[in-house]
């Protein structure tokens, strides 16, 4: 995971890009708008981002 140079927020990607049918990536668990969004997002709104993923990343783990 890396920050770009103003962020102090990591990115979640882990190399892992599949989508699945709800364009959710199946790697770090942001939808393909928040990962699009990402380079633009301030360092608040990624952590909402990061919340919806852990969320959605529970959900999966779940069944």
């Amino acid at each position: 995971m890396k920050t770009d140079r103003f962020s102090r927020v990591e990115s979640p990607c882990v190399r892992l890009c599949t989508l699945d049918d709800e364009d959710v990536c199946l790697g770090c668990h942001r939808h393909i708008d928040e990962i699009c969004a990402w380079a633009a997002s301030s360092d608040d709104e990624r952590e909402r981002i990061l919340e919806r993923a852990a969320v959605r990343a529970e959900r999966m783990a779940r069944g």
